[in-house]
């Protein structure tokens, strides 16, 4: 892909002429040759990450099988629209070329990367219909053939006695089985689901979707490796002024609202800030909060983090000012208060130096920081001990049997998901879209016992 300026046009990846060529999913064997537009380039990628990002969820809840196909299918038809029909395919394909380059760059990233857009081709390949998934095989040139009917028939009753282990009805004559090497299905063969004969395996046609997304993923797999080459060897230092810093930075991007305002049900004062952060802050500000009305004082990375969260949920400069002078001055008094603290504050809410209105802290950025000795800024769930973790959440009111849930998912490294079991555990309530930002969590808690106390009245 050649990346253009705003005022250039970009070529169409298929003319209508050729368009019964292209596969009803792309493969994405080679970059397309087209130009792209420097913002497409960017919010096409946005798009695609918000529906592998709601897959991630969708499988660290458990969601089982067929609510992770209507979870696809809707964030599939909200995020990968176009305003021109004739482009989505188009968006399909750059989007995933985009997110290549930004993932390709670690292991870890290339491991989540290869995951997600494996399962969101599975989903995809199982809603096609018979014709459209045999013209997605035939892309493979795979080498198996349908078993001959006088093959079925011999092994026609091991098939009924693997269908039937099942629970599902026996093969009939018209049913298609696919022989392959046993390895290339390693899914059903650890599963039990398919009949192993003489080191091949049987794969019905509505299991086919295990060999062909085994293959995309071993496809994928060899791609980002080669991608990362090209990234460290070229393209990162070729691109350093350009494309560099927009890769650099959308794996870690927000893709949420914007928190710099405060919002409905979101203005707090002085008078009720101790209420507020016990009923509504998420674990990461409550921390901070407390940690300042012990200590009265945080170290930078805590005062811009929590500082920048009471701007966002409508803590005006003034009484910003006054709630901080009000605990640091308790340790390093009222005069140096004033010269070495007010003026960052008066910074965060753009009224010195460049006057820039400053945003809150998004739950990736947060998460992605690390907090060194005496901080306390940082996730939590992330850089907590298991043992201190139980007792945040303790005092927070997690009860036990939700409490082992969000430990388990900070175990693995669902910090996020397990922020979100917080909030549901606090308010009784599900929170489907899972919290992203520490603005939200407190936005939507205050709806939620605003609502509460309206319905009790």
């Amino acid at each position: 892909m050649e990346i253009v300026r705003p005022q250039s046009r970009r070529n169409f990846l298929s003319s209508s002429n050729d368009a019964v060529s292209v596969p009803t999913i792309p493969l994405y064997r080679s970059a397309p040759s087209l130009e792209v537009r420097l913002e497409e380039f960017e919010s096409f990628a946005i798009d695609r990450l918000r529906v592998l990002k709601g897959i991630s969820d969708g499988m660290s809840r458990g969601k089982k099988p067929e609510e992770m196909e209507n979870l696809v299918k809707d964030l599939w038809k909200v995020n990968m629209r176009h305003q021109h029909a004739s482009d989505v395919l188009n968006k399909d394909i750059i989007s995933h070329f985009v997110l290549r380059l930004v993932y390709c760059r670690t292991e870890d990233l290339r491991k989540w990367f290869l995951s997600m857009e494996s399962s969101l081709f599975r989903h995809r390949f199982r809603v096609l219909n018979a014709e459209a998934q045999r013209a997605v095989m035939e892309e493979f040139n795979l080498p198996y053939r349908a078993v001959s009917n006088v093959e079925f028939e011999s092994i026609k009753e091991k098939l009924g006695q693997v269908a039937r282990s099942m629970g599902q009805p026996a093969p009939t004559a018209d049913a298609i089985f696919y022989r392959v090497p046993f390895e290339e299905v390693p899914e059903l063969v650890a599963g039990r689901k398919v009949l192993i004969s003489q080191g091949y395996a049987y794969v019905a046609m509505n299991q086919i979707v295990s060999l062909i997304a085994t293959l995309f993923r071993s496809q994928l797999s060899k791609t980002l490796v080669l991608t990362n080459r090209k990234w460290t060897s070229s393209i990162r230092e070729q691109e350093k002024h350009r494309l560099t810093p927009i890769v650099e930075a959308l794996c870690s991007s927000y893709l949420g609202p914007d928190y710099s305002q405060s919002r409905e049900y979101a203005d707090i004062s002085l008078k009720d800030i101790d209420q507020v952060a016990k009923n509504s802050f998420p674990l990461c500000m409550r921390h901070l909060f407390d940690k300042l009305k012990e200590d009265h004082h945080l170290k930078h990375g805590g005062r811009m983090q929590l500082g920048l969260f009471l701007k966002g949920v409508g803590l005006n400069l003034e009484d910003a000012l006054a709630f901080w002078r009000a605990e640091f001055s308790k340790k390093v008094g009222l005069e140096k208060f004033e010269k070495q603290y007010a003026y960052s504050i008066r910074h965060n809410y753009g009224k010195e130096g460049k006057r820039t209105d400053y945003t809150p802290y998004s739950c990736s950025k947060i998460i992605s920081s690390t907090p060194g000795t005496g901080d306390h800024h940082g996730c939590p769930y992330r850089h907590f001990s298991e043992e201190n973790l139980r007792a945040a959440l303790d005092r927070m009111g997690v009860n036990s049997r939700a409490m082992e849930d969000v430990l388990d998912k900070a175990r693995n490294r669902h910090y996020q998901l397990a922020c979100t079991l917080t909030f549901e555990a606090l308010h009784g309530v599900p929170c489907d879209a899972g919290i992203n930002h520490p603005n939200q969590y407190f936005s939507d808690s205050k709806k939620i016992l605003q609502s509460k106390k309206d319905s009790s009245t």
